[in-house]
């Protein structure tokens, strides 16, 4: 089980709905996406994700609304800088999904 957190604690994270721009494999890297996400915002986001080798074909990923922390503090991967995370699930025996909203839900929307 993971450590237990107080509710003020989920509140401080940002869980936005975002829709991918663009997927592009980071080049020398097996694992490593380099996603260009609208949240609603003036310019797009860049968030880099371990999610390559569930997309082999990346550019399916293309139009796909999703669900990103938002206000993860900016880190450098690889020289690039991600802005945030996108949420995801996987089991051990290997299945994986991105956690997307039903598609009426606008790109930008935020979790209550």
């Amino acid at each position: 089980m993971s450590e237990i957190i107080k509710l003020e604690d989920f509140k401080k994270v940002d869980i936005v709905v975002g829709k991918i721009l663009f997927a592009e494999k980071v080049p020398e890297t097996d694992k490593l996406l380099k996603l260009s996400v609208d949240f609603a915002e003036e310019n797009p986001r860049t968030i880099v994700s371990g999610i390559s080798l569930y997309f082999p074909d990346c550019s399916v990923l293309v139009g796909k609304k999703c669900m990103f922390v938002a206000n993860l503090e900016p880190r450098i991967i690889r020289g690039i800088e991600s802005q945030g995370m996108i949420l995801a699930v996987s089991t051990p025996d290997g299945k994986f999904s991105l956690l997307e909203p039903n598609n009426e839900i606008p790109a930008g929307a935020r979790a209550k």
